[in-house]
């Protein structure tokens, strides 16, 4: 049997109603805490929403009067004072960013596609390329001359009688546009190409033609230089051909100190027009010629190449001249006769002498010898100036005019309608020049 007392029963059941209490008690204020930490919560949040809903301002309810509509919503976000500034990207280039006296490496041997482009007769606009008795260029042609060995091509072009009337000297589209297709036979099969100016009338050196001949210059080769601005190294530009004081006794003289200084300043402006142009222009390379491209070291004592690295010197020999350009002069040149070889090595070695072993290149953007019906000699004298610019690090072009009957200087070698080489012993004798 269980026995329990009354008085002890009293006392448990009373001190079960004060624990009762002290529970109620601090679940109470359990809810009081929990609903303050959300009451908390939920005025954080408000605040936050409110604050983000604050910065950008419904456009029906901006005011007239605000601030945004004055201009202050337009205000720059304060950078960071530690955050770095981005540099800008370097612009996308197609041509390779490299100095002439590498380019020049890769230039072998050319052939000058003359009296076609750059002749000036003709009536019909685009006659004036077949003016001078060859044919419409084709690329075929091209294929046959890098056929045979040649990976440069210069593209003599007159350009005076295809301008617009001043001040703008606009050239006319279609010109433009047949220029554009042929130089493109051209680099369509990955040879060099030359395009400059020649047979100019404008151009005269002298103080008084001066301002004239700097404002066609620029506005022409401003529009060129559009034309072709995202062609790559393999187009190089040629300013201007044999600028020379012409009908004047100093025509073929070395000109005068005016004459040399006039031409310094169209250079700089052809190379200052070009390198302000758009696309890969201010990294094309460019030639630039002495006073009529001469040869004779006199006319280089005052010229002056701007501070470039993109720029060739642009000179044109016909040596020894008695052989390979004057009519009446010699048929015959022998490598034994120490007299003939003696004007080609002093060529040469002054061209060496005075730019390339400075580091400025130069190309003969024209040579060759005439033919006299003396082809045995033609031969020895082409192997033996090729060898000797080969061994100075110059590039040659030959001239080849179409020309190889009747009493004119008969320079050809191309047969440009059949698409053969009149003369094969002379192009056979050039490449071996190279070896």
């Amino acid at each position: 049997m269980t026995y329990a007392s009354p008085a002890w029963g009293d006392e448990r059941s009373n001190i079960g109603m004060e624990e009762d209490m002290k529970q109620i008690k601090y679940r109470i204020i359990l809810l009081i805490v929990g609903f303050l930490i959300v009451f908390s919560l939920t005025s954080c949040n408000k605040e936050g929403k409110k604050a983000s809903e604050d910065e950008i301002v419904p456009v029906e309810n901006i005011d007239n009067n605000s601030d945004i509509e004055s201009g202050e919503q337009d205000k720059p976000v304060k950078e960071e004072e530690n955050e770095p500034e981005l540099e800008p990207e370097a612009p996308l280039l197609s041509i390779r960013d490299i100095p002439s006296s590498e380019l020049i490496k890769e230039l072998k041997i050319g052939w000058n596609l003359g009296n076609t482009l750059d002749a000036t007769g003709g009536g019909a606009l685009l006659n004036s390329e077949m003016s001078w008795g060859n044919p419409a260029t084709k690329e075929e042609m091209f294929i046959v001359v890098k056929d045979a060995g040649f990976n440069i091509i210069r593209i003599p072009v007159s350009w005076g009688n295809h301008l617009g009337s001043e001040p703008d000297y606009i050239i006319h589209g279609v010109w433009l546009d047949r220029v554009s297709e042929v130089v493109d036979y051209a680099i369509d099969n990955d040879l060099y190409v030359i395009l400059n100016m020649h047979h100019e009338e404008w151009h005269f050196p002298s103080y008084d033609n001066h301002e004239q001949a700097e404002t066609i210059l620029i506005k022409v080769w401003t529009q060129i230089a559009e034309r072709f601005k995202d062609y790559d190294e393999h187009l190089i530009f040629e300013g201007m051909n044999e600028p020379r004081m012409k009908g004047t006794p100093l025509e073929w003289n070395g000109g005068n100190a005016e004459a040399r200084d006039v031409i310094n300043q169209l250079n700089l402006s052809f190379v200052e027009t070009i390198r302000s142009s758009g696309g890969n222009n201010p990294y094309r390379h460019l030639m630039i010629p002495t006073y009529a491209a001469s040869s004779d070291p006199k006319t280089w004592k005052d010229f002056i190449v701007p501070e470039d690295d993109k720029i060739i010197v642009s000179i044109h020999s016909y040596t020894p001249y008695h052989f390979a350009l004057n009519k009446t002069g010699t048929a015959n040149w022998s490598q034994e006769n120490a007299n003939d070889t003696r004007d080609i090595d002093y060529l040469m070695n002054n061209l060496y002498d005075s730019f390339v072993s400075k580091g400025q290149p130069v190309i003969l953007g024209e040579f060759g010898a005439m033919d006299k019906d003396n082809l045995e000699s033609r031969v020895e004298w082409a192997k033996y100036y090729i060898l000797k610019a080969t061994e100075k690090g110059i590039p040659c072009i030959w001239w080849d005019n179409g020309a190889f009957v009747g009493s004119g200087e008969l320079f050809g070698l191309l047969d440009r309608r059949n698409g053969e080489w009149k003369h094969p012993e002379i192009v056979d004798a050039l490449m071996s020049g190279l070896e």
